[in-house]
Formats: C-alpha cells, sequence, structure tokens
C-alpha cells in the first residue's frame, strides 16, 4: 500500500468519524427538542393536547350543568418514562361518575433514587374526543413536581367530566407518564 492511498484513507476515515460526531450532537439536540415540538404539534393540531389537558379549568368554563340520567366511568392509568428510578400510579383505578360534578382521584409517586429528581406528568385521554369535556381544576400535571431522595408524596387531581359529553362515550382513560426533566444530569454528562 502507497503513502498516498494511506493518506487517502486516513482522510476518509477522519470525515466518516466528522460526520459520526455531528449526527451524534444531532440526535442528542433533537431528543431536547421532541418535547417542546410535541407541544407545538399537539396545540396547532388539537391532538390530545398537553396544552388543552393542563390548562386549569375556571369555574366559569366548566359547565355547571349536571347530567343525573347517565354515569361514565373514568380509569387512571399511570407509567414511568425510560429509566426514571419512580414508582407512579393511581390509588384507584375507576370511579363511576356523573357528568357535572365534581370529583378527587389520587396518585402515588416515590423516588427511589438517591438524589432529588424534578419530573413532570404528561397526561393523555382516550378517546381523544372527550379530551375538552375532561376539566382538571387541580392536577400534579400543571407543574413540575420535585422529589428529595426516598421521598413519597399522595398527588391529588379533582376533575369534572362536561355534562356536554357526547352520549356514545360511556368510558374515558386518564393516562399520565411521568418523565425525567432534569436536564443538569444530562449536561453534566457521565461521572
Amino acid at each position: 500500500m502507497t503513502t498516498e492511498t494511506r493518506h487517502e484513507k486516513s482522510i476518509g476515515h477522519r470525515t466518516t468519524i466528522k460526520w459520526l460526531l455531528v449526527m451524534a450532537v444531532g440526535m442528542f439536540g433533537f431528543g431536547f427538542a421532541l418535547v417542546p415540538l410535541y407541544n407545538l404539534l399537539c396545540s396547532v393540531t388539537g391532538w390530545n393536547s398537553i396544552a388543552t389537558n393542563t390548562v386549569q379549568a375556571s369555574a366559569d368554563e366548566i359547565s355547571q350543568e349536571i347530567d343525573l340520567t347517565r354515569t361514565v366511568t373514568v380509569t387512571f392509568d399511570g407509567t414511568i418514562n425510560g429509566g426514571l428510578p419512580w414508582e407512579f400510579k393511581p390509588l384507584v383505578r375507576k370511579i363511576v361518575v356523573t357528568p357535572g360534578i365534581s370529583y378527587e382521584a389520587n396518585f402515588y409517586v416515590k423516588n427511589y433514587s438517591d438524589r432529588e429528581i424534578v419530573g413532570q406528568a404528561i397526561p393523555g385521554i382516550t378517546p381523544w374526543q372527550g379530551t375538552e369535556h375532561f376539566h382538571k381544576t387541580e392536577c400534579f400535571c400543571f407543574t413540575q413536581q420535585t422529589l428529595a431522595a426516598g421521598e413519597s408524596q399522595i398527588m391529588p387531581l379533582r376533575f369534572t367530566i362536561g355534562a356536554d359529553l357526547p352520549k356514545d362515550i360511556k368510558v374515558l382513560t386518564l393516562s399520565y407518564t411521568f418523565m425525567d426533566t432534569d436536564r443538569s444530569v444530562l449536561r453534566a454528562g457521565p461521572g
């Protein structure tokens, strides 16, 4: 192999390494941008929007009409995203509600790590047609939650199902996914 051929291969390897590094940095940046991009997509399209779900409903915005002619089953689900060392679950899996009446459900969360972690609960409602009729008046999802090492909490959710919920919707599922929002750990790097 000639010196010229070795030199060309060396340049090719350096170019490949540079492109791989650029791609790795780009993917890392894209990972940070996913939540704001998702929020933007949801706010523009109205699809199961985080913005819609986390806006606190005032008493004026909630229909005060009560529909005693029917009930709706509300089920709750809680998951943890990625390697977040938390336990998170609803204390009651389902309740039967009357549209127009306020209810409360509690969720349990515990930080099993040896450090303080900041997390955010991202809600989702299915079927999506029920989203605009599910009014949260108090929710842990409105703000980030900080749990010290080993800390546990009971977090309340207060809500009303609007009496204008379409009659064909008999079951609503409110799901939360807790995500680690502490970016300082990622910025600091390993060690």
